[in-house]
């Protein structure tokens, strides 16, 4: 009797888990687990208390406004002007230890556009593999995320030569004093546009995807100082023409002057025709101690053209920025020894900080027989960083572009001898030429 009743028990138990086994929508057995709900840093997090799983959400939004003056009479008009500048939306999981995926949009101003769909290995000590569509590891000032910049927009060099998301595969090793990252890209995929370029060169021409080699070293002396840091970087990229530009074949540079709500790109090198590669490099200094941050890089591009070209001679075009912040309120400044950049600050009062910053920076897209034209910008900027959700950011900044700065031909940029506005600079009568002027910009922004 005893054994007929473990058996019936045993069986019972059986039936009790098969009953208990969770299934997926597809009648796949699964394992279940609990988890936790909470709020970091204002953040929604689901963590499991038993396992590695994490999942989080990242939504960003940043309403910007602007209002330009001090042009000379004779340049082009620029209306002042309000923008959804970013309105991101992310999903970020950690499946287990090894593992980590990342889905992001953004859908500002009503346009959809991708930015990180990621894959990403962490199994070996200080060692991360990553594939998928995200930032190419090359220009700190590129890779910091729009959330803990220190002015509005990044300086017009980043904006005309850094690369910034392309698909690819990327290795990467941090520990202690290094930092070394190595990856191979193909083309751009950020929306439909970019897309159809991409289905168009293939479909109709047969055109190859392109890619490109970039590497990124950064040494870090004061890995072990809790308060500084000190990062010292070199970049270089090998590129090759991508099939999701509008042109395959062809290379362009161009830059708006730090503002996305002007239009206007009076930087531009236009289309250039019988492009076969570019070399791209830049060196870089950043450092913080306790509020105090300040950055600066160098960035040329070596662009190479067929002999067959009209002008094969190789073009470079080149730039550069400085600039820094200090923290008013006693609080601090923060670097991610990981992501090799820099994140949030430490506020520091209870109401938040105030941040004081000052930028100049300059870029030139003369050179040879193209005239894309050169800029420089001084800025200064207040930011208020109420708490690790909300930021307030006020920027004054003075733009002063020269004579070839006419945005492929479309913008005036001098008189001519007659005393009419001209587009030309050839025509240009007087000294005083190209366009300067000033612009006030705000930002609001919340991260949850």
């Amino acid at each position: 009797m005893r054994k007929l009743i473990s058996i019936a028990a045993a069986v019972l138990l059986t039936l009790s888990a098969a009953f208990a086994q969770k299934v997926n929508q597809y009648g796949v057995a699964v394992q279940s687990d609990r988890l936790d709900v909470e709020a970091q840093d204002g953040i929604l997090v689901l963590s499991s208390p038993t396992s590695k799983y994490k999942l989080w959400f990242d939504i960003r939004a940043q309403m910007d406004a602007a209002v330009f003056f001090g042009a000379p009479s004779y340049a082009d008009k620029i209306g002042n002007g309000v923008s959804i500048r970013r309105a991101r939306f992310a999903v970020k999981g950690q499946i287990d230890e090894n593992w980590y995926g990342e889905f992001d949009m953004d859908l500002a101003n009503g346009l959809v556009e991708l930015k990180d769909a990621i894959v990403r290995y962490t199994g070996v000590p200080n060692l991360e593999l990553q594939v998928g569509n995200f930032k190419e590891n090359f220009s700190i000032q590129r890779n910091t995320t729009s959330r803990y910049l220190q002015f509005i927009e990044r300086p017009m060099v980043c904006s005309a030569l850094a690369p910034s998301r392309h698909v690819g595969i990327n290795a990467k090793y941090a520990k202690d004093w290094l930092w070394v990252s190595a990856g191979v890209f193909g083309p751009e995929i950020a929306g439909s546009e970019e897309w159809q370029y991409i289905a168009d060169n293939n479909k109709d021409y047969g055109y190859n995807a392109g890619y490109s080699l970039t590497g990124k070293v950064v040494f870090r002396p004061l890995y072990k100082m809790e308060n500084a840091s000190l990062h010292l970087g070199a970049a270089v990229s090998y590129r090759t023409p991508k099939a999701s530009d509008e042109k395959y074949g062809t290379y362009r540079a161009s830059a708006r002057n730090s503002t996305s709500i002007n239009r206007k790109k009076y930087l531009d090198t236009d289309n250039l025709a019988d492009y076969t590669h570019n070399l791209l490099w830049t060196a870089e200094i950043a450092g913080h101690w306790g509020g105090l941050r300040y950055e600066g890089a160098f960035m040329q591009d070596i662009v190479s053209f067929k002999s067959t070209a009209v002008d094969p001679t190789p073009k470079k075009f080149w730039g550069w920025y400085g600039q820094a912040g200090y923290l008013l309120f006693g609080g601090t400044q923060r670097y991610d020894a990981n992501g090799g950049k820099y994140t949030k600050v430490k506020p520091g009062k209870k109401w938040g900080d105030i941040e004081l910053c000052a930028r100049y920076e300059f870029l030139n897209l003369n050179c040879g027989n193209v005239y894309g034209g050169a800029a420089e910008a001084i800025c200064v900027g207040l930011n208020y960083w109420v708490n690790n959700n909300v930021k307030f950011q006020v920027n004054y900044q003075y733009n002063h572009n020269d004579r070839y700065a006419n945005g492929k031909n479309k913008l005036f940029v001098g008189l001519d001898d007659t005393g009419a506005p001209t587009k030309d600079y050839t025509k240009i009568a007087a000294a005083k030429a190209g366009v300067s002027y000033s612009m006030l910009a705000v930002r609001f922004e919340i991260d949850f």
